[in-house]
């Protein structure tokens, strides 16, 4: 490495818009395989006869092979080899997607393991890390799974399969199983948005079938968390993770199992906390909301925990947890009002004063809430003399025109 390379590769000083125009970033790459201009190709593939040509006592022995078939695997860094066995494995994904999301009576025992290797050997990658280390999920755009025209039509058959009205749970336990679920959430961390969203329908479906694999799943979701809120500070497939546990929170059974309040209280508040709570907050305020509307006794931990992490030097951080307050004030009991209604208001009469007028117009929203108004006013007597003062003073002194004439 040359003198010159050495010192760009260490000069901490050069603003990121430049560090990033010099890398030049590729919007595409694999993480099959990694770049090797010496790996052979892949075997050649044939195509065997259409599934919905085979006679009925035919297609199972045709439905087994094309699954064989289809755990070959191609380099998509590759654009000109293989073209033509790439083609073919792709017609037949599509093929198999048809078969078993329109006939009865398909999936019979020998299918399940066959099933499950196609699927891993294609999915199941160690993610590399990202080409862009400056990379901003708010800013940037992702890297894109080349592999996606194969990959899609393997979750997708894969969600049809489980979808399937003959699928037997009892029997497919023996190869879904926990370290399946392991490495189907470590691929949540994938920076491509398009398969993690079929992967968060995919966990959802495999929640919902297998019972016994559910507290495996809350568990290994918790450890991810724990990791991202205090080694990692990066995950990409936290958003969609909330989204899971917002439909496994609601239906949870009451009362609430302490492993459960654990939860809230030691790895969704905390998660307010993540350098990129914009990406997640709306997930996460929904699970937030679902535990209070599950158990209201939890609004007092909720609400003290929030205040607790509430952001110092960040007003679009501020204008989230304000939005994530109004949410729990509309669903929120009397009794559980007064109980955080000193600590609470006196932090809303700060964001009212706040220099920054979106942290001041978004803190004056409540009083155009008419339930939330009306808890104010059947309290008026403990909240008038908190919010009193800063109120008086941004009438006549705010800066800002709108918060101004409030």
């Amino acid at each position: 490495m040359s003198a010159i390379s050495a010192c760009e590769k260490v000069d901490g000083f050069t603003r990121k818009s430049v560090r990033k125009a010099q890398r030049q970033r590729v919007g595409q790459g694999s993480s099959q395989f990694a770049v090797n201009s010496s790996r052979p190709s892949a075997p050649e593939i044939s195509a065997p006869p259409q599934l919905k040509d085979a006679s009925s006592t035919e297609q199972h022995e045709l439905f087994v092979q094309k699954l064989q078939q289809c755990c070959v695997m191609f380099d998509f860094y590759d654009t000109v080899t293989d073209l033509k066995s790439k083609e073919t494995k792709r017609a037949a994904l599509g093929e198999l997607v048809d078969h078993v999301s329109t006939n009865r009576g398909v999936l019979l025992e020998p299918v399940y393991p066959e099933v499950t290797t196609m699927v891993s050997t294609n999915i199941f990658r160690t993610l590399p890390p990202s080409d862009n280390p400056d990379f901003d999920p708010e800013e940037d755009e992702p890297t894109l799974e080349a592999s996606w025209p194969h990959m899609q039509l393997v979750c997708e058959f894969f969600l049809r399969f489980l979808e399937n009205p003959d699928f037997q749970p009892s029997t497919a336990k023996r190869y879904i199983d926990q370290k399946f679920v392991l490495q189907l959430l470590q691929l949540f961390d994938s920076e491509d948005p398009r398969e993690r969203e079929f992967l968060k329908t995919i966990l959802h479906r495999i929640y919902g079938k297998f019972l016994g694999l559910r507290a495996c799943v809350r568990k290994q979701i918790n450890n991810i968390f724990l990791r991202y809120i205090y080694e990692t500070e990066h995950f990409n497939g936290v958003a969609e993770l909330l989204e899971i546990l917002g439909s496994i929170i609601n239906g949870f059974a009451l009362p609430l199992k302490a492993e459960h309040k654990q939860f809230l209280t030691k790895i969704l508040i905390p998660l307010h906390t993540a350098k990129g709570l914009a990406l997640s907050h709306a997930q996460l305020a929904y699970c937030v909301v679902q535990f209070i509307e599950k158990d209201p006794a939890l609004t007092e931990v909720v609400v003290r925990g929030l205040l607790k992490f509430w952001p110092k030097t960040c007003s679009q951080k501020e204008v989230m947890f304000l939005g994530e307050i109004e949410e729990i004030l509309d669903v929120i009991e009397p009794t559980q009002f007064k109980k955080i209604q000193e600590p609470l208001f006196k932090q809303i009469s700060k964001c009212v004063a706040s220099a920054h007028f979106q942290v001041a117009e978004r803190a004056l929203y409540f009083w155009n809430n008419e339930y939330i108004l009306s808890l104010i006013e059947e309290n008026n007597a403990e909240i008038l003399p908190i919010m009193f003062g800063n109120l008086y003073r941004i009438s006549k002194e705010h800066w800002n025109q709108y918060v101004f004439n409030f």
